[in-house]
């Protein structure tokens, strides 16, 4: 199932989410033209790297010195691969305008960051030994998914079945599966690194507890 678009309208232009579309998607492109080798010590400085914080003796001999957990928040800009690139640019594109019109710009990059951050703070707290760098928007998209799951729980999405098939869905549905299936491989893929499913459950926890905080509140008259 791949989500196409959502009915809910947008009233206000989304300029804090194309932004945050284009400079992931920039700095990408910037870093895929450097030499691999500066690529990765970027990655590793930027990442966030769990046994950094763990191990502050080992950070300080591999040359990571101890950046003030700096890093929970700069690993949202970076990312593996394309697919990587385009999957967590897709959410955000699909989901954050409705989000960002009801808390407002401020509020929103806000809640945005602050949920990347607490995402990246409990992937490091379950699994605090590995020296593989988390990076990408997924843990900040999935706390804007938790909001649009609060706010629009009967908008409907459109999905594609491939190879023909287009099908409404509230979004209620939709986002409660994706949350299930986060669950599931937090459960069935023990010992695998590659993919942050803590990050992305953080993620959705933050923002389900945050998301009240930020959105406006309607005007009196």
């Amino acid at each position: 199932m791949i989500p196409i678009r959502d009915t809910a309208p947008c009233h206000n232009k989304p300029w804090v989410t194309w932004s945050l579309c284009v400079i992931c998607a920039g700095i990408f492109i910037t870093m895929k033209l450097m030499p691999f080798e500066l690529s990765s010590q970027l990655i590793n400085q930027y990442g966030m790297v769990s046994l950094r914080y763990s191990n502050p003796q080992w950070a300080i001999n591999t040359g990571l010195p101890f950046d003030y957990y700096l890093s929970f928040v700069t690993n949202l800009f970076l990312h593996a691969d394309w697919v990587h690139l385009m999957v967590n640019l897709w959410f955000l594109w699909i989901f954050a305008d409705n989000v960002e019109d009801r808390m407002g710009r401020l509020p929103f990059l806000v809640f945005y960051l602050l949920c990347g951050a607490f995402a990246s703070a409990l992937q490091w707290y379950s699994n605090p030994n590995i020296d593989i760098p988390l990076v990408g928007a997924s843990s900040a998209v999935a706390g804007i998914l938790a909001a649009y799951f609060f706010l629009y729980p009967l908008e409907r999405v459109v999905l594609w079945l491939p190879p023909f098939f287009l099908i409404h869905v509230p979004a209620i549905m939709f986002l409660g599966v994706w949350v299930i299936i986060q669950l599931d491989n937090i459960t069935t893929s023990i010992g695998t690194e590659h993919v942050a499913w803590w990050a992305h459950l953080g993620g959705f926890i933050a923002g389900s507890l945050l998301y009240r905080f930020f959105v406006k509140k309607p005007s009196v008259e």
